[in-house]
């Protein structure tokens, strides 16, 4: 099968990714993996407006002009149209999804209206007396203007963070109050050894003046949305592969429908030790960093099953999560004296759904809580289908042509490169997040929202100092002691030049991600020539010299970071993000864009899912679940945005 499918717009290239091996599964798994992925869809709407409050009426005002409309569907501004809804379906919402910048309209407000006025009322988003101009009035400054609402997330020093973001889990509050209310909330737990992670499933707004949180549950806000994702995980409770995972689900739904979050810390700690099934899933509000203070937790899900055969080598790994711990560059402070419940598996996506669709991670390591990490263990996985579509993508598109040094360095990424990039992430959500531990009395949102950035860079940093280690050619890992090198250089050349294509002219260094690799490589390259920036027909290249002294930076460099995490230094956090990871070189920004445009090839990748069709029996009983991989992207949001329609 095409890993590749028929569209590209934009910035965006989507691709299909293969359920390896689904057949293979029982009917009970198929029917789990089948009742666990609609549960998973059924939250989409949730990410929709958790990224925007204006996002959801948007979306289906646009859908409904897309479908509805009478005005010919050939004109330059219907076609700009078209390609501005896809771009809101793939990054839920009006934001760019990895930037976060607002999207600007290749349409101009005059043929929206138009086109408004010549689509069916009904099909519209009209609140009860609403008219069309209303609709506007209330929407068309929030896509035409670019001063209104013009980022999701802001991460500026010195700016009011909240007030400066779109993001929509908090109304009418300061990040001055959001902070000082959160931390009223922690003093007041009495240095709770248990603690639960304060504002993760809320919006915070201000009502006569006090603050109050509106707790997303069935009962709650995105009630609706969460009734339909407890359906479908009831009915995944009751084709569980075990008595475990049968408790887990269970304590997922008494989440739900509470709101209770130190009923989520026991669904965390359920969930991180269910190990005997070979379906796992990830549904609710987990990762933070669509709240500039790295509070509140973007709804997302994903569904999958044990890749058999990738997973030896993430059991290896965790296998030997204590030797790894002990010989950290780190403090030993700093380190876990036992590292407790430390599993690892490679698997196959089966369905992604909200803030994992249709742009995912290639790994995942969970739960976040520290304490539950140190106490119970956390799972890792690796997504080993849509690495596998992500490489195959890749392969002969030109980019590593264009910005390499030189044959031989090529040659060495050619044969190593697909390998090490694996291994890289293996022992980034394997191991590195898993790793050290906090100080007695430190406050784990200490670092506010410079947070995420320090905690992929010190998970990457680990990644980085252990896969150059000979204890990786012992375990089988690596074929010898030179494949680290491969990685080294195309990290580095990353964070230092090209994942600068993701970045519009001016702008600065905005996500979390983005700024933990410019970090690391910008600190390295200031320490010394083992990094060089070279320039050859007027083309910047990099050039390691020394790749065992690039090692021993990463080592230094994991050691502070290590400590600044552990003692909750947020000055020094700060400073080391940004003096190294924010500020971006406008020159070398534009040779690398003109150089990259030329190869005509989309910086952004993302996913179309497989449609599970259940074939029944003569009893109406499900007798199976055929998986299709033919939908096109635009019918499959489409269908999403009906099927799964579940607020406003």
């Amino acid at each position: 099968m095409m890993t590749y499918s028929d569209e590209r717009f934009a910035d965006i290239q989507l691709l299909r990714y293969r359920l390896n091996g689904f057949e293979q599964l029982t009917l009970l798994q198929k029917r789990l993996v089948y009742y666990l992925s609609k549960a998973t869809l059924y939250g989409r709407d949730i990410t929709f407006d958790q990224f925007g409050r204006y996002n959801l009426r948007i979306r289906k005002m646009l859908e409904a002009v897309y479908t509805n409309c009478m005005i010919p569907h050939d004109t330059a501004d219907f076609k700009a149209l078209e390609v501005y809804l896809k771009r809101v379906w793939f990054s839920n919402g009006i934001y760019h999804h990895y930037g976060s910048e607002k999207f600007k309209p290749d349409f101009t407000p005059q043929f929206l209206r138009e086109a408004l006025l010549q689509t069916d009322t009904t099909k519209l988003p009209l609140r009860s007396g609403e008219t069309i101009a209303q609709l506007c009035d209330e929407l068309f400054p929030v896509i035409f203007d670019e001063k209104v609402l013009p980022k999701r997330v802001n991460k500026t020093d010195g700016e009011d963070l909240i007030k400066t973001s779109a993001c929509n889990f908090y109304e009418g509050v300061t990040q001055e109050e959001a902070e000082l209310f959160y931390q009223q909330k922690k003093d007041a737990a009495n240095d709770d050894e248990q603690p639960v992670s304060y504002g993760l499933n809320s919006t915070l707004t201000k009502k006569d003046g006090q603050l109050t949180e509106e707790v997303w549950s069935a009962n709650g806000r995105y009630g609706n949305a969460i009734r339909n994702i407890t359906y479908w995980l009831n009915k995944a409770s009751e084709v569980a592969e075990n008595e475990h995972q049968k408790r887990v689900i269970e304590l997922l739904v008494k989440y739900y429908e509470s709101g209770d979050l130190k009923l989520f810390n026991d669904y965390c700690i359920e969930w991180v030790s269910e190990h005997e099934g070979r379906i796992d899933f990830v549904n609710g509000f987990i990762e933070v960093y669509g709240d500039p203070l790295g509070l509140k937790g973007s709804w997302e899900g994903i569904v999958e099953y044990k890749d058999l055969e990738a997973t030896k080598r993430t059991q290896t790994i965790s296998q030997n999560a204590q030797w790894f711990e002990d010989h950290s560059p780190v403090d030993p402070r700093f380190r876990k004296p036992v590292v407790k419940g430390v599993t690892a598996n490679a698997i196959c996506a089966a369905i992604l759904g909200g803030d994992e669709y249709p742009s995912t991670a290639i790994g995942i390591n969970l739960p976040n809580a520290d304490w539950i990490r140190a106490q119970h263990g956390s799972k890792s996985i690796t997504i080993s289908n849509i690495t596998d579509a992500y490489n195959k993508a890749a392969h002969g598109n030109g980019f590593k042509e264009e910005f390499v040094i030189d044959e031989e360095t090529l040659a060495m990424i050619d044969k190593y490169g697909d390998l090490c990039d694996d291994l890289h992430t293996d022992l980034h959500e394997c191991l590195g997040h898993g790793s050290g531990q906090l100080l007695p009395g430190t406050d784990p949102d200490a670092l506010k929202a410079y947070g995420n950035t320090i905690e992929e860079a010190r998970a990457d940093l680990f990644g980085l100092y252990y896969i150059a280690d000979q204890k990786l050619v012992e375990l089988g890992l690596l074929p010898d002691s030179e494949a680290y090198m491969s990685h080294y250089y195309t990290y580095i050349m990353n964070g230092l030049m090209t994942q600068l294509i993701r970045i519009q002219p001016g702008h600065q260094i905005e996500e979390a991600h983005m700024r933990n690799r410019a970090l690391i490589a910008h600190w390295c390259y200031k320490q010394g020539d083992v990094i060089q920036l070279v320039k050859r027909e007027n083309k910047t290249y990099l050039r390691i010299t020394d790749y065992e002294a690039l090692r021993k930076l990463f080592a230094q460099l994991l050691a502070e970071i290590q400590r600044i995490k552990s003692e909750g230094d947020f000055e020094a956090a700060r400073q080391l993000v940004e003096q190294y990871a924010v500020k971006v070189d406008d020159d070398l920004h534009q040779e690398i864009l003109e150089r990259y445009k030329r190869l005509d090839l989309a910086p952004y990748k993302g996913f179309i899912n497989p449609v599970m069709l259940p074939v029944l029996d003569d009893k109406g009983e499900i007798a199976d679940i055929q998986v299709n991989y033919s939908e096109s992207y635009t019918h499959q949001m489409l269908r999403y945005s009906t099927e799964y329609a579940t607020l406003i």
